[in-house]
C-alpha cells in the first residue's frame, strides 16, 4: 500500500492554497460586479478550505494503530471525514437555493465584467486540476476521503462552468444570476448525496456481493482437500483493513491439530488473494444437512 500520509498532505495542502487565491479572485469579481452567483461561489471555495482541514485532521486519525479502545484502529475515520465533508456541501448547497430564491424577489439584474470573465476561467482550470490530482491519489491509495473530496473539487469546477455559461448570456435576461445560483445549488447538493449515501451505508455495514462470496468460497476450497461447506461469511471493513469471518464444516473425526492447519491454510490462501485478515470457526458436519 503506497505512503497515504504523503499523497493526503499533498491534496490537502494544494487545496487550502489553491482555495484560498481562488475564493479572493472570485470573491473579488463578485462584488465588482453585484454577483451573488460569483460571491456564492467564492464562499464555495472557501468552505473547501474547511474540507481540506477535515482531510488532513482524517488522514491522520485514520492512521493511528490500533490501541484498547479501538482494537480494530482508526481507519474508519476516513468515512467519518468523507460525512462531514458530504454535510458541509449539503449546507452549502441549502445557502444557495436561500440566495437565488432572494435574487429572483429582488428582479435585479447583473452586469458581468473582463475580470468575472478571467476569475471564472482560472477558477475552472485550478479545480479541474485539484480534482484530477484527488483521484489520482485517491485510486493509488484507496482512499475514499481523498475521493469525497475530489468531487467536492469538481462541483466547484462545474459549477464556475455553469457561472461562465450565464456571463455569456447574462445580458439578455434579468434572472440569470439567479438560475446559476439555484442550478449550482442542486448539482452541489446532488454530490452531496452521492457522498453521503455512499459513506453512511460504509459505516454502517454492507452485505458482500455474490460474486465476492463465490470468489472467497472457491479461494477457501483450493486450499483444502476436504469440502468446506464455508458458509456465514461476514465481512468487516476498518478502512484501512478488512477482516472476515466465517464458518467451515469438517469430519468429526478429524483432530484438532489437522482442523487448525485446515483453519491456517484458508487464512493464508484468503489473505494472500483478498488482503483479508480472516477468522475461521471450524464445525463437526452435520451428515443429515451438511449445509447447516
Amino acid at each position: 500500500m503506497p505512503d497515504n500520509k504523503k499523497y493526503i498532505l499533498r491534496a490537502g495542502w494544494l487545496s487550502i492554497i489553491g482555495n484560498l487565491i481562488l475564493s479572493v479572485l472570485k470573491y473579488w469579481a463578485g462584488i465588482s460586479t453585484g454577483s451573488m452567483a460569483l460571491v456564492a461561489d467564492a464562499w464555495h471555495s472557501l468552505s473547501d478550505i474547511i474540507t481540506s482541514a477535515i482531510v488532513l485532521i482524517g488522514g491522520k486519525i485514520s492512521r493511528k494503530p490500533a490501541d484498547d479502545e479501538h482494537p480494530f484502529g482508526h481507519g474508519r475515520a476516513e468515512h467519518i471525514a468523507s460525512v462531514i465533508i458530504g454535510v458541509l456541501l449539503a449546507i452549502v448547497a441549502f445557502d444557495f437555493v436561500i440566495g437565488a430564491i432572494e435574487k429572483f424577489g429582488s428582479r435585479e439584474q447583473t452586469h458581468y465584467n473582463t475580470f468575472a470573465w478571467v476569475a471564472t476561467i482560472i477558477s475552472i482550470l485550478a479545480n479541474e486540476g485539484m480534482t484530477q490530482y484527488a483521484f489520482w491519489a485517491a485510486k493509488k491509495t484507496g482512499s475514499s476521503m481523498l475521493k469525497a473530496d475530489g468531487w467536492h473539487h469538481r462541483t466547484d469546477a462545474l459549477s464556475s462552468v455553469v457561472i461562465l455559461i450565464g456571463i455569456a448570456v447574462g445580458g439578455s435576461f434579468w434572472w440569470t444570476d439567479a438560475v446559476l445560483s439555484f442550478v449550482v445549488a442542486l448539482m452541489i447538493g446532488w454530490v452531496s448525496f452521492e457522498i453521503l449515501s455512499k459513506e453512511i451505508t460504509s459505516l454502517l455495514g454492507e452485505s458482500p456481493s455474490n460474486e465476492l462470496l463465490i470468489s472467497i468460497r472457491e479461494t477457501a476450497q483450493k486450499a483444502c482437500k476436504e469440502p468446506l461447506h464455508l458458509h456465514h461469511i461476514h465481512i468487516h471493513n476498518y478502512g484501512n483493513h478488512t477482516e472476515m469471518s466465517c464458518h467451515i464444516k469438517l469430519p468429526s473425526t478429524m483432530s484438532l491439530n489437522e482442523a487448525h492447519e485446515i483453519c491456517t491454510e484458508i487464512e493464508t490462501a484468503i489473505q494472500n488473494e483478498f488482503g483479508y485478515i480472516s477468522t475461521i470457526h471450524p464445525e463437526p458436519i452435520t451428515w443429515e444437512n451438511p449445509e447447516i
